[in-house]
């Protein structure tokens, strides 16, 4: 009935915080803590993992980043469930990149950031290859975008980066071929319109990326 509905509902609300509580604190652990409340299954798979860190209410992003960044065989089988629950059909690669990385907060390490963005990059390709020649395409420009982004928006950065700047930072990274110009030109004046916007967190991977020009530089926004 329906009051033993709104019961079990309760019920599996405060059981939801707890869990959020708990992952926040320590995510591996607290994955241990959701199997114990029933909220998992026993044996942990990838795609429940990815269903729960995309759907369950109060988890912190940082901690579903610091999760989806870690090299183990669970938590990257994990990252490919949760990218793939993205449906970026029609989307344009700036707004795909803009809505994937506001459902959590990239780690610091650049590392883990490859790994978030390699995969981020194969799931858009499958769904929209559009003018690319590759997946390896997709994350180089991902990467280029999101320094982009941290050029345009972030005020310690002095001097802009220009529409031909990031043409020519791009140029041959299409299986040595370049990408249409004004399908560069739409990228840059989108991300130029409207900011990624991302956590402070991020400032560190300005110094784990050493600078380099593959790499994504920090700073208040992405």
């Amino acid at each position: 009935n329906s009051v033993e509905q709104l019961r079990l509902a309760k019920q599996r609300k405060k059981r939801l915080a707890m869990g959020a509580e708990q992952f926040n604190r320590k995510p591996t652990k607290g994955l241990e803590f959701c199997q114990s409340l029933g909220l998992l299954p026993e044996v942990l798979e990838p795609v429940s993992i990815g269903a729960f860190l995309r759907t369950c209410p109060g988890l912190d992003k940082t901690a579903i980043g610091l999760y989806l960044g870690e090299p183990d065989d669970l938590n990257l089988k994990a990252l490919t469930e949760f990218t793939n629950s993205f449906d970026f059909t029609d989307m344009e690669l700036g707004d795909a990149l803009r809505g994937y990385l506001a459902t959590f907060r990239l780690p610091g390490e650049s590392q883990k950031i490859a790994r978030i963005i390699e995969t981020f990059a194969a799931r858009y390709f499958a769904v929209m290859p559009g003018p690319f020649a590759s997946a390896d395409t997709v994350y180089i420009l991902s990467y280029a975008i999101i320094m982009l982004n941290t050029d345009l928006h972030n005020v310690q950065v002095k001097k802009k980066m220009t529409k031909e700047d990031f043409l020519r930072m791009n140029r041959g990274i299409n299986d040595n071929k370049d990408l249409p110009a004004e399908f560069l030109s739409a990228i840059y004046d989108n991300i130029c319109k409207d900011e990624i916007k991302m956590s402070e967190d991020l400032s560190s991977a300005a110094n784990a990326s050493g600078g380099d020009a593959n790499e994504p530089r920090g700073g208040d926004p992405l």
